[in-house]
């Protein structure tokens, strides 16, 4: 009796077929490239926030409101940037992401 798992010839089957589906790589690939892009919007928003982007002059009153409007306005600013190119960090670390995938197997 052929096993039906393994054919008639009792061979296991090729290794292309147990590799995932091109989609399923694309997939994995995109979402790799929007975490490394996450990234370095997350980054590049603590880089503004050290800059001083959407800190107001004293005279305006301030407040927990205001740092919390400002923060909004950062990563707004941040995510923006990164989509945008940003400084290449994404880009490097999706670089470091396939090349580990790729040595992973």
């Amino acid at each position: 009796m052929a096993d039906s798992t393994h054919g008639a010839t009792g061979a296991l089957p090729p290794a292309a077929a147990l590799r995932p589906s091109r989609a399923a790589e694309e997939a994995t690939r995109e979402a790799m490239r929007a975490a490394a892009r996450a990234f370095e919007a997350a980054f590049l928003a603590e880089m503004l926030k050290h800059a001083g982007l959407g800190e107001t002059p004293e005279a305006f009153g301030g407040g927990v409101g205001e740092d919390q409007f400002a923060s909004l306005m950062r990563e707004a600013q941040a995510r923006h940037m990164a989509e945008s190119g940003g400084i290449g960090i994404a880009e490097r670390l999706f670089e470091a992401m396939i090349a580990r995938e790729q040595a992973d197997g």
